[in-house]
Order: structure tokens, then C-alpha cells, then sequence
């Protein structure tokens, strides 16, 4: 597809995701690491902990205002639609709407999300299993 919007999520691999949210998700990916690295960087040299920290901390703040931005963007153009009253009632669903829809639910099948999920929860079991390690056992 030319436009970039996906009608159904049969057609995700046709749907490329721009290079601004590629941008982004590796943000958040830096950010999530970085977070968790304090723990055992701060170990290592306070100054690594507190530059790891202060990476985490302003990579999470871009990254969530731009997950906000979109989010809101989503919100918006359902609004504006009135996606949610025409499908309450009952409505026919326009073409547009359906191409609304479906770019909907291909935004909410990103693979990028289940990716950055599992990188959120692989490294904070890392970063708790080195903390025990370093705090109590070592």
C-alpha cells in the first residue's frame, strides 16, 4: 500500500511503519536499558549510574510525549469520526471509516509494542537478579 494505512491487519506487512516511530521506539528501547543498568552501573562508578540514569529518565520523557502525541492524534480522529456512536448504533461502516479501523487495529498489532514489552520485562529481571546479587550477596 502507497498510503501507509492498513485496511486489515492481513495487509500488515504492506503497512511500514514511518522512521519517526522507528526513531522513537529505539528511544524507549535506550531508555528501558538504561533505567535498568543504574542498578548495577552505579556499582561500577556513581558517575555511570547517574549518566545511565539521566539517559533512562530523558528518553522516557521524549518517548512517552510522543506516545502521547499519537495516542491523542488516535483519540482525535475517533472523535472526529464519531467511530464510536456510528458503531454503537449500528451504523454502516463508510470506507473511510473502515480504513480508520483497520489502520486501528494494525497500530494496535505492532510488533514494535510486543518488542518493547519484552524488553521492559527480560531486563528488569536481569536488573533485579544482578541487584540481589550486588546488595545482598556479593
Amino acid at each position: 500500500m502507497n498510503d501507509k494505512t492498513c485496511i486489515n491487519c492481513a495487509e500488515y506487512k504492506r503497512c511500514k511503519s514511518n522512521s519517526v516511530s522507528w526513531v522513537f521506539f529505539i528511544i524507549g528501547l535506550i531508555a528501558t536499558i538504561a533505567i535498568r543498568a543504574v542498578t548495577v552501573l552505579v556499582h561500577v562508578d556513581p558517575l555511570y549510574g547517574r549518566i545511565a540514569w539521566y539517559v533512562g529518565v530523558t528518553g522516557f520523557f521524549v518517548f512517552f510525549i510522543y506516545k502521547f502525541k499519537v495516542e491523542d492524534a488516535r483519540s482525535r480522529f475517533i472523535k472526529k469520526s464519531a467511530l464510536m456512536d456510528k458503531i454503537s448504533r449500528g451504523d454502516a461502516i463508510e470506507e473511510g471509516d473502515r480504513k480508520l479501523i483497520g489502520s486501528i487495529l494494525c497500530a494496535l498489532s505492532s510488533n514494535k509494542d510486543r518488542i518493547n514489552y519484552i524488553v521492559i520485562f527480560a531486563s528488569s529481571a536481569i536488573a533485579i537478579a544482578i541487584a540481589v546479587y550486588l546488595d545482598f550477596l556479593k
